[in-house]
């Protein structure tokens, strides 16, 4: 009689490609490329119609909107790409997951005097996937 073993792993993948990332990893994925997506709205909304934001007067940090429209599009492109390929369980999509998420939360903490509440929202999503990123190896890891 042969015993067949039960293979219980957590789908960590490779940057070669491989299984599909659980956890953490993939809760930042989804939110990554869920933010990304917002972003790029967002920008394209800034950059087709200038008459809908309300800027308030005297704010520190007053750029052209138009210019914030083109920075958002492009952040939200590559977001939601790193996103993408957090999924293909990428280290180099890890760290870069993390650089962006922080720009990102810069560009909407300068983007607050035009659309606060999705700035906020944009900024919460941002601050979940650096938690995700940066607790997700160590914690899947000890469950092994």
């Amino acid at each position: 009689m042969t015993a067949t073993g039960v293979h219980h792993g957590h789908g960590h993948g490779t940057a070669s490609g491989g299984a599909w990332v659980s956890g953490w990893t993939g809760f930042a994925g989804v939110m990554m490329i869920f933010g990304g997506l917002m972003a790029i709205f967002q920008g394209i909304a800034a950059i087709a119609e200038d008459d809908v934001f309300v800027v308030t007067r005297d704010y520190a940090y007053n750029f052209n909107l138009t210019s914030w429209g083109w920075i958002h599009l492009v952040l939200g492109v590559l977001v939601a790409l790193a996103g993408v390929a957090l999924f293909r369980g990428a280290l180099w999509a890890r760290v870069v997951g993390v650089a962006l998420a922080g720009l990102s939360m810069l560009a909407n903490f300068m983007w607050l005097p035009y659309q606060p509440v999705w700035a906020i929202v944009l900024i919460a999503v941002d601050a979940f996937v650096i938690w995700a990123l940066c607790i997700g190896t160590g914690r899947e890891a000890r469950t092994d």
